[in-house]
Protein backbone atom coordinates (compact mmCIF):
# COMPACT_ATOMS: atom_id res chain seq x y z
CA UNK A 1 0.00 0.00 0.00
CA UNK A 2 1.35 3.38 -1.03
CA UNK A 3 1.74 6.02 1.79
CA UNK A 4 -0.92 8.72 1.94
CA UNK A 5 -0.21 12.29 4.05
CA UNK A 6 -2.61 14.42 3.48
CA UNK A 7 -4.60 17.54 5.20
CA UNK A 8 -8.49 19.77 4.37
CA UNK A 9 -6.52 20.54 0.75
CA UNK A 10 -4.05 18.87 -0.01
CA UNK A 11 -3.26 14.89 -0.39
CA UNK A 12 -0.23 13.23 -1.66
CA UNK A 13 0.34 9.24 -2.34
CA UNK A 14 4.02 8.28 -1.50
CA UNK A 15 4.86 4.40 -3.26
CA UNK A 16 8.01 1.96 -1.00
CA UNK A 17 10.82 1.16 -2.66
CA UNK A 18 9.17 -2.09 -3.68
CA UNK A 19 5.80 -0.72 -5.00
CA UNK A 20 4.40 0.82 -8.22
CA UNK A 21 7.43 1.32 -11.22
CA UNK A 22 10.33 -1.00 -10.13
CA UNK A 23 12.26 -0.19 -13.30
CA UNK A 24 15.98 0.85 -14.12
CA UNK A 25 15.75 4.73 -14.83
CA UNK A 26 13.35 5.92 -12.22
CA UNK A 27 14.91 6.54 -8.36
CA UNK A 28 12.74 3.85 -6.27
CA UNK A 29 12.78 6.25 -2.97
CA UNK A 30 10.01 8.56 -2.68
CA UNK A 31 7.86 7.91 -5.83
CA UNK A 32 4.96 10.30 -5.40
CA UNK A 33 2.75 9.01 -7.88
CA UNK A 34 -0.35 11.03 -7.24
CA UNK A 35 -0.77 14.46 -5.89
CA UNK A 36 -4.82 15.66 -5.31
CA UNK A 37 -5.55 19.48 -4.32
CA UNK A 38 -9.13 19.93 -3.16
CA UNK A 39 -9.69 16.86 -4.97
CA UNK A 40 -7.87 17.49 -8.49
CA UNK A 41 -5.70 15.46 -9.60
CA UNK A 42 -2.25 17.43 -10.10
CA UNK A 43 -0.21 14.30 -11.47
CA UNK A 44 -0.58 11.78 -14.30
CA UNK A 45 1.29 9.08 -16.11
CA UNK A 46 4.68 9.19 -18.86
CA UNK A 47 2.44 7.74 -21.47
CA UNK A 48 -1.44 7.01 -21.79
CA UNK A 49 -1.57 3.81 -24.14
CA UNK A 50 -3.51 1.81 -22.18
CA UNK A 51 -0.72 -0.13 -20.45
CA UNK A 52 -0.56 -1.07 -16.62
CA UNK A 53 0.71 2.92 -14.82
CA UNK A 54 3.53 1.30 -12.78
CA UNK A 55 5.46 0.17 -16.56
CA UNK A 56 5.95 4.46 -16.54
CA UNK A 57 7.18 7.18 -14.60
CA UNK A 58 4.07 8.95 -13.02
CA UNK A 59 3.72 12.12 -10.85
CA UNK A 60 7.00 13.71 -9.34
CA UNK A 61 9.55 11.10 -9.78
CA UNK A 62 12.97 11.54 -10.36
CA UNK A 63 15.85 10.35 -11.83
CA UNK A 64 19.95 10.32 -11.38
CA UNK A 65 22.52 10.29 -14.11
CA UNK A 66 20.26 10.84 -17.34
CA UNK A 67 22.85 11.03 -19.45
CA UNK A 68 25.57 8.42 -17.81
CA UNK A 69 24.99 6.21 -14.83
CA UNK A 70 27.26 6.24 -12.00
CA UNK A 71 30.52 3.74 -12.64
CA UNK A 72 29.17 3.02 -16.22
CA UNK A 73 32.11 3.79 -18.16
CA UNK A 74 34.71 2.19 -15.44
CA UNK A 75 32.03 -1.39 -16.24
CA UNK A 76 32.49 -4.29 -19.23
CA UNK A 77 29.78 -5.49 -20.43
CA UNK A 78 28.06 -7.49 -18.29
CA UNK A 79 29.23 -6.50 -15.21
CA UNK A 80 27.47 -3.35 -12.99
CA UNK A 81 27.27 -0.22 -12.66
CA UNK A 82 25.14 2.45 -9.87
CA UNK A 83 21.93 3.98 -10.63
CA UNK A 84 21.69 5.61 -7.56
CA UNK A 85 18.59 5.06 -6.11
CA UNK A 86 17.62 1.90 -7.69
CA UNK A 87 20.73 -0.60 -7.04
CA UNK A 88 23.23 -2.09 -9.57
CA UNK A 89 22.69 -2.74 -13.41
CA UNK A 90 24.41 -4.61 -15.62
CA UNK A 91 25.51 -3.34 -18.47
CA UNK A 92 24.93 -4.58 -21.80
CA UNK A 93 26.05 -2.11 -24.36
CA UNK A 94 28.58 0.84 -24.98
CA UNK A 95 26.50 3.23 -24.59
CA UNK A 96 24.37 4.24 -21.37
CA UNK A 97 20.88 4.72 -22.38
CA UNK A 98 17.79 5.54 -19.67
CA UNK A 99 15.85 3.82 -21.96
CA UNK A 100 16.75 0.57 -22.13
CA UNK A 101 15.36 -1.84 -19.48
CA UNK A 102 18.56 -3.26 -17.53
CA UNK A 103 18.46 -5.97 -15.30
CA UNK A 104 19.18 -5.30 -12.02
CA UNK A 105 20.01 -6.03 -8.37
CA UNK A 106 18.20 -3.66 -6.05
CA UNK A 107 20.08 -1.50 -3.40
CA UNK A 108 19.18 -1.72 0.49
CA UNK A 109 15.89 0.08 1.23
CA UNK A 110 14.90 1.51 4.63
CA UNK A 111 11.26 3.49 5.38
CA UNK A 112 10.57 5.65 8.52
CA UNK A 113 7.14 7.18 8.79
CA UNK A 114 5.71 10.14 10.86
CA UNK A 115 2.73 11.94 11.01
CA UNK A 116 3.49 14.44 8.30
CA UNK A 117 6.81 13.24 6.92
CA UNK A 118 8.23 10.11 5.14
CA UNK A 119 11.57 8.93 5.61
CA UNK A 120 13.43 6.96 2.86
CA UNK A 121 17.25 5.74 2.32
CA UNK A 122 19.07 3.73 0.06
CA UNK A 123 22.08 1.82 0.91
CA UNK A 124 24.06 1.31 -1.88
CA UNK A 125 26.48 -1.81 -2.16
CA UNK A 126 30.51 -1.22 -2.42
CA UNK A 127 30.99 -1.39 -5.98
CA UNK A 128 33.67 -0.82 -8.63
CA UNK A 129 34.74 2.15 -6.26
CA UNK A 130 31.21 3.63 -5.56
CA UNK A 131 29.19 3.33 -2.89
CA UNK A 132 26.50 5.75 -1.38
CA UNK A 133 23.55 6.51 1.02
CA UNK A 134 20.68 8.62 -0.30
CA UNK A 135 18.16 9.46 1.94
CA UNK A 136 15.51 11.75 1.32
CA UNK A 137 12.53 13.43 3.29
CA UNK A 138 9.25 14.09 1.97
CA UNK A 139 6.66 16.06 3.87
CA UNK A 140 3.60 18.13 3.62
CA UNK A 141 2.40 21.06 5.40
CA UNK A 142 -0.91 23.26 4.06
CA UNK A 143 -0.62 23.81 0.65
CA UNK A 144 2.80 22.76 0.11
CA UNK A 145 4.70 19.72 0.18
CA UNK A 146 8.86 19.56 -0.01
CA UNK A 147 11.40 16.90 -1.08
CA UNK A 148 14.81 17.09 0.96
CA UNK A 149 17.73 15.29 -0.28
CA UNK A 150 20.97 14.17 1.58
CA UNK A 151 23.45 11.97 -0.05
CA UNK A 152 26.45 10.79 0.77
CA UNK A 153 29.78 9.16 -1.11
CA UNK A 154 30.64 6.13 1.19
CA UNK A 155 32.80 4.74 -1.55
CA UNK A 156 36.41 5.56 -3.23
CA UNK A 157 35.68 7.12 -6.07
CA UNK A 158 33.96 10.65 -6.85
CA UNK A 159 30.44 10.54 -7.57
CA UNK A 160 30.52 12.91 -10.30
CA UNK A 161 26.57 13.24 -11.48
CA UNK A 162 23.12 15.07 -11.77
CA UNK A 163 19.04 14.98 -10.47
CA UNK A 164 16.51 16.01 -11.66
CA UNK A 165 12.71 15.84 -11.21
CA UNK A 166 10.46 14.88 -14.31
CA UNK A 167 7.26 16.54 -12.76
CA UNK A 168 4.83 14.48 -14.72
CA UNK A 169 1.77 17.40 -14.64
CA UNK A 170 -1.97 18.02 -15.88
CA UNK A 171 -4.36 19.66 -13.94
CA UNK A 172 -7.31 17.70 -13.49
CA UNK A 173 -6.78 15.46 -16.44
CA UNK A 174 -6.95 18.25 -18.65
CA UNK A 175 -5.15 17.87 -21.78
CA UNK A 176 -2.53 20.77 -22.88
CA UNK A 177 -4.24 23.15 -25.09
CA UNK A 178 -5.35 27.48 -24.19
CA UNK A 179 -6.34 27.27 -20.49
CA UNK A 180 -2.61 26.37 -19.50
CA UNK A 181 0.38 28.71 -18.93
CA UNK A 182 3.77 28.01 -17.82
CA UNK A 183 5.55 30.89 -15.89
CA UNK A 184 9.28 31.09 -15.41
CA UNK A 185 11.58 32.94 -12.89
CA UNK A 186 13.99 34.08 -15.51
CA UNK A 187 14.31 34.68 -19.25
CA UNK A 188 13.35 31.93 -22.35
CA UNK A 189 16.60 32.53 -24.81
CA UNK A 190 15.37 30.01 -28.04
CA UNK A 191 18.11 31.38 -30.04
CA UNK A 192 20.50 29.58 -27.44
CA UNK A 193 18.53 26.06 -26.94
CA UNK A 194 20.64 23.14 -27.15
CA UNK A 195 17.12 21.65 -28.96
CA UNK A 196 13.90 22.57 -30.35
CA UNK A 197 11.32 19.98 -31.33
CA UNK A 198 7.74 21.38 -31.74
CA UNK A 199 6.57 19.72 -34.91
CA UNK A 200 3.47 21.24 -34.90
CA UNK A 201 3.86 24.30 -33.77
CA UNK A 202 1.39 24.00 -30.61
CA UNK A 203 4.10 25.48 -28.44
CA UNK A 204 4.34 29.59 -28.18
CA UNK A 205 7.31 30.95 -26.16
CA UNK A 206 7.56 34.31 -24.70
CA UNK A 207 10.02 36.32 -22.74
CA UNK A 208 9.59 34.46 -19.82
CA UNK A 209 6.10 32.44 -20.38
CA UNK A 210 5.19 28.80 -22.00
CA UNK A 211 1.74 28.75 -24.25
CA UNK A 212 -0.07 26.65 -25.85
CA UNK A 213 -1.88 27.26 -29.22
CA UNK A 214 -3.64 23.80 -28.98
CA UNK A 215 -3.06 20.31 -27.90
CA UNK A 216 0.08 18.97 -29.14
CA UNK A 217 -0.58 15.12 -30.35
CA UNK A 218 3.13 15.21 -30.54
CA UNK A 219 5.95 15.23 -27.96
CA UNK A 220 7.61 18.87 -28.08
CA UNK A 221 10.81 18.82 -26.03
CA UNK A 222 13.15 21.99 -25.24
CA UNK A 223 16.63 21.64 -23.86
CA UNK A 224 18.86 24.39 -22.08
CA UNK A 225 15.82 26.92 -21.77
CA UNK A 226 17.75 29.54 -20.06
CA UNK A 227 20.64 29.24 -22.33
CA UNK A 228 23.06 27.72 -20.19
CA UNK A 229 22.83 30.77 -18.02
CA UNK A 230 22.93 29.81 -14.52
CA UNK A 231 20.13 31.33 -13.06
CA UNK A 232 17.58 30.78 -9.70
CA UNK A 233 14.94 28.92 -11.04
CA UNK A 234 11.66 28.91 -10.63
CA UNK A 235 7.84 27.48 -12.58
CA UNK A 236 4.60 27.79 -12.34
CA UNK A 237 2.29 25.95 -13.86
CA UNK A 238 -1.36 27.71 -14.29
CA UNK A 239 -4.71 26.38 -15.87
CA UNK A 240 -7.01 28.90 -16.39
CA UNK A 241 -10.30 27.16 -16.51
CA UNK A 242 -9.40 25.27 -13.22
CA UNK A 243 -8.29 28.45 -11.84
CA UNK A 244 -5.29 26.25 -10.28
CA UNK A 245 -1.66 26.61 -9.81
CA UNK A 246 1.63 24.87 -8.86
CA UNK A 247 5.04 25.94 -8.37
CA UNK A 248 8.91 24.78 -7.61
CA UNK A 249 11.15 26.09 -6.07
CA UNK A 250 14.91 24.45 -5.13
CA UNK A 251 17.63 25.45 -3.20
CA UNK A 252 20.26 25.62 -5.55
CA UNK A 253 21.20 27.33 -8.83
CA UNK A 254 21.66 25.89 -12.07
CA UNK A 255 22.43 26.19 -15.56
CA UNK A 256 20.66 23.22 -17.27
CA UNK A 257 16.81 23.54 -17.44
CA UNK A 258 14.73 20.98 -19.96
CA UNK A 259 10.86 20.53 -20.70
CA UNK A 260 9.19 18.03 -22.31
CA UNK A 261 5.47 17.09 -22.99
CA UNK A 262 3.10 15.81 -24.64
CA UNK A 263 -0.72 16.46 -25.06
CA UNK A 264 -1.90 15.14 -22.16
CA UNK A 265 1.30 16.21 -19.98
CA UNK A 266 3.96 18.63 -19.01
CA UNK A 267 7.39 18.35 -17.49
CA UNK A 268 9.73 21.03 -16.86
CA UNK A 269 12.83 19.49 -15.22
CA UNK A 270 15.40 21.35 -12.95
CA UNK A 271 18.70 19.69 -12.56
CA UNK A 272 21.07 20.10 -10.10
CA UNK A 273 25.08 18.93 -11.02
CA UNK A 274 26.59 16.91 -8.26
CA UNK A 275 30.45 16.02 -7.47
CA UNK A 276 31.07 15.00 -4.23
CA UNK A 277 34.69 14.18 -2.90
CA UNK A 278 34.37 10.41 -0.93
CA UNK A 279 33.50 11.20 2.89
CA UNK A 280 31.73 13.96 1.74
CA UNK A 281 27.73 14.54 1.59
CA UNK A 282 25.54 17.05 -0.56
CA UNK A 283 22.45 18.17 0.41
CA UNK A 284 19.65 19.98 -1.06
CA UNK A 285 15.83 20.58 -1.78
CA UNK A 286 12.62 20.72 -4.17
CA UNK A 287 9.75 22.74 -2.75
CA UNK A 288 6.44 22.40 -4.28
CA UNK A 289 3.06 24.90 -3.50
CA UNK A 290 -0.36 24.52 -4.99
CA UNK A 291 -3.16 26.79 -4.29
CA UNK A 292 -6.14 28.31 -6.58
CA UNK A 293 -7.22 32.26 -7.38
Amino acid sequence: MAHIFKNEILEIHIDSPDEGYNFSRFDWTGKIGTVKFKNAFLTVTEKIDGRAEHLYGKGFCNEFGIDTALGFDDAKNGDWFHKIGIGLLRKNGDAYDFNNTYEIKPARFKTTVESEKLIIECFSDDYNGYSYVLKKEISINKNKFSIKYLLKNTGEKKIVTDEYNHNFMAMDKELMGPDYKMRFSFQLKPGQFGEAVNPEQKIVMGPDMLTFNGTPEEQFFYSNISGDELVDPEWELINLRNKLRIRESVSFQTNKINLWGWKHVICPELFIRLSINPGQSAEWSRYYTIDSF
